[in-house]
């Protein structure tokens, strides 16, 4: 189906410096515009629109248009706005106000243009004119693009008049569908001298991403120093040929100086699926409705990155465009779908820019980070109210917004904003490469630690469509190659100290290497040192948990990373620490076991094994006066208690830790312990609150041998009494 154009007349009041249109139904369209009579006229003032969609029949907000295209051919029939995407739409309605305080007046023939892109695909089998089937010409041009020039006709490019800012608001009378004449070409350029071949189908060595080359009296395309990026043909879009018969025209030098980043100035809104049909209609806009030969721009992006062809030519030769007044003539232009004022453009976007910028500028010679000398083909004035006259050298950035050589917000401050950004991934290296992490191994400090295999992570802040490949490095030498696309690479390192880094290879053949990452890599285990030992310590004493102390020293030749108890409980403890507390059963044989582990992976084991047994007061020999006592709160149920001084206890084992376990109160004396007989320490059982089986005292030797413990009762002034539990032992 073929893209239709419906008009309404729009109602002027206020002495001209109001228009109108009335909210009213309208067949279904998805774009729109408004336009006037004069091509040549520059407007100021607000152009607003808002349509109500089909299916939910809900009012959008009011939509405010960029009032002047800023950009214009020859034998253009209208003046414009830029075209608004509204989506399938069945309603609308139009506001209109001239700019200036006193004597602004809007243009004669204010209408409202509403497109339909329809479904695509061409009337027929027509080719875009001036094609031929081979995908480069091997024929040698009779004539050179740069030598054809005609001369120039007062055309909008050398039209003094200086363009004025966007505007918006209209009125539309009763809609009807528009018939336009095929329009002239442009005089800024020469048009193609070879005849139209609409009837010549593709060749299959054709690309099939776009249309054919041109005919033979174009030069063939020279090759670039970036890759071409995937574009979708003017055919792919469903362009529709019938209504474009003109050839292309070319750049009158044949060579591409610079490149021009616009906006379309219209909605975000549209979906990717509807990418196609939004370049429809701006095609049907630019061609049925302003008049010009062809759609204004060499090539236009959506906001998920798919480049479609613009301008019919050829992508890869210099096809004049109609989208930088007055530049036209020494640029190819480059227009993202959608408004850049307040909404960043997507990364999507902008990487398609910069690809298709490299590509274009590669073919000439011309660096994407550098300037370039133009020559205006019209007085103009840019949005900074910088002006010149024609034939002026103005020195621009290879690739730059429209508003630098044109009175215009395009292409919006956040889309400006991202130019030096884009400039730099056009032309490389890439930026922002770093090394994130390395996996399967262990850090301590900023060294990476590993038997053998690592995977390494980055991140780099140039999009992937723009990088060719990453390179892993160990020790400056490749050890995996893999696709721009990915984000990690694996190797296997010899023991040893490495350095390991990225290396990021641009489209352009630039390099990054990352900074390095230190990674050693070594397979001998951790050792224990100081093997696990264990030893009573003071606290409460139940038959099911007696207070141990667990002891060990682990070291490792490169980095130890910790130490785990697997047995009989499990715990994990730092590189540093040494000891830690628990409890075991009484009269049970129990073995802890232990594993070192450094921050490679390797790991060293170690064990010690224990049974601690309880000896009852009972089971002591006594001397002089002791009481026994019953409790439920006592170890065994019993204790013996003594106020009598030198009353003593003593007990024989054999083990290598020991621990005195007694009862406690505010009333509790001293007692001495002698161990084999030597006069050891003097215990003071007071306690501010009472305390039962409480290990008081501990003392613990290198290896089990026969020992004995005796306790002697000092009878402490007014608090002379001893209670004591017994003793607990390690064997």
């Amino acid at each position: 189906m073929r893209s239709e154009v419906r008009t309404a007349a729009l109602r002027t009041t206020d002495q001209g410096k109001r228009a109108a249109l009335a909210q009213r139904d309208t067949e279904r369209f998805s774009m729109l515009g408004v336009t006037w009579t004069d091509p040549s006229a520059r407007i100021t003032g607000t152009f607003e629109a808002r349509t109500r969609a089909v299916g939910s029949g809900r009012w959008s907000d009011w939509l405010r248009l960029d009032g002047d295209s800023g950009q214009g051919e020859s034998a253009a029939q209208r003046g414009g706005t830029e075209p608004a995407w509204v989506g399938p739409s069945d309603g609308v309605e139009v506001r209109v106000t001239a700019g200036g305080k006193t004597s602004g007046t809007l243009p004669a023939g204010l209408r409202l243009d509403m497109i339909d892109p329809g479904e695509g695909g061409p009337s027929g089998d027509m080719e875009p004119a001036g094609f031929q089937a081979d995908a480069t010409p091997e024929t040698t041009p009779s004539t050179d693009p740069g030598d054809s020039q005609t001369t120039e006709s007062p055309t909008a490019e050398n039209t003094p008049s200086s363009p004025g800012s966007p505007s918006d608001d209209t009125t539309v009378g009763p809609t009807e569908p528009e018939t336009s004449s095929a329009p002239a070409t442009t005089s800024e350029a020469p048009t193609s001298s070879a005849p139209p071949s609409s009837s010549a189908p593709p060749s299959s060595s054709a690309p099939p991403s776009t249309s054919a080359s041109p005919s033979a009296t174009v030069p063939p395309a020279p090759p670039s120093t970036a890759p071409r990026p995937a574009i979708t043909s003017r055919a792919g879009w469903g362009a529709d040929e019938s209504i474009s018969p003109e050839e292309p025209s070319y750049l009158p030098g044949g060579k591409i100086k610079a490149v021009v980043v616009h906006h379309t100035a219209e909605s975000n809104n549209y979906t990717c699926a509807e990418g196609p049909a939004v370049v429809r209609g701006i095609y049907a806009y630019h061609v049925k409705t302003l008049g010009w030969q062809d759609i204004g721009y060499n090539f236009l992006v959506d906001k998920c990155g798919t480049v479609y062809e613009g301008r019919k030519g050829g992508v890869d030769q210099p096809v004049m465009g109609a989208h930088a007044y007055g530049f036209n003539a020494e640029t190819t232009g480059i227009s993202v779908l959608g408004t850049y004022n307040d909404v960043a453009p997507s990364e999507a976007a902008l990487a398609s820019v910069a690809k298709i910028a490299a590509w274009k500028l590669g073919q000439y010679g011309v660096s994407p980070t550098g300037t370039t000398t133009l020559t205006a083909g019209a007085d103009g004035t840019n949005y900074l109210r910088k002006s010149w006259t024609k034939g002026t050298q103005l020195s621009f950035p290879a690739i730059h917004g429209h508003r630098a050589g044109y009175n215009t917000q395009c292409p919006g401050d956040q889309l400006y904003s991202k130019l030096a950004t884009l400039r730099g991934w056009a032309a490389g290296p890439v930026t922002g490469l770093a090394i994130k992490s390395v996996t399967g191994v262990g850090l301590s400090g900023t060294t990476y630690y590993t038997k053998a295999g690592i995977t390494v992570n980055w991140s780099a802040t140039t999009p992937s469509s723009l990088i060719s490949k990453y390179e892993l490095l160990v020790d400056g030498k490749t050890a995996a190659t893999v696709a721009g696309t990915a984000t990690s690479a694996k190797a296997t390192l010899s023991v040893g100290t490495h350095q390991v880094q990225v290396r990021a290879t641009h489209q352009s053949g630039r390099t990054t290497t990352s900074a390095a990452a230190t990674v050693v890599a070594e397979t001998t285990a951790p050792t224990f040192t100081t093997k696990p030992n264990l030893a009573l310590r003071t606290g409460t004493v139940n038959t099911t948990a007696v207070p141990l102390k667990l002891s060990w020293k682990a070291a490792d030749n490169a980095a130890l990373k910790e130490v785990r108890l697997t047995a009989p409980a499990t715990a994990t403890y730092g590189p540093t620490i040494t000891s830690a507390n628990h409890t075991a059963k009484s009269g049970t044989a129990t073995t802890w076991s232990m594993t070192a582990y450094d921050q490679a992976g390797n790991a060293g084991s170690a064990s010690v094994s224990g049974t601690l047994v309880t000896l009852q007061e009972s089971a002591a020999t006594k001397s002089g006066t002791w009481t026994t006592k019953s409790s439920t709160s006592y170890l065994g149920g019993k204790s013996y208690s003594s106020s009598a001084k030198n009353a003593s206890l003593t007990w024989t084992f054999t083990g290598r830790s020991v621990g005195w376990v007694v009862s406690r109160a505010s009333t509790s004396g001293q007692a001495y312990v002698y161990v084999d007989g030597v006069k050891t320490a003097t215990v003071d059982l007071k306690s501010s609150t009472t305390e039962y089986r409480d290990a008081i005292w501990t003392k613990t030797w290198s290896s089990s041998a026969k020992h004995t413990i005796k306790i002697v009762v000092v009878a402490t002034s007014g608090r002379p009494t001893v209670t004591t539990d017994g003793i607990v032992y390690l064997k």
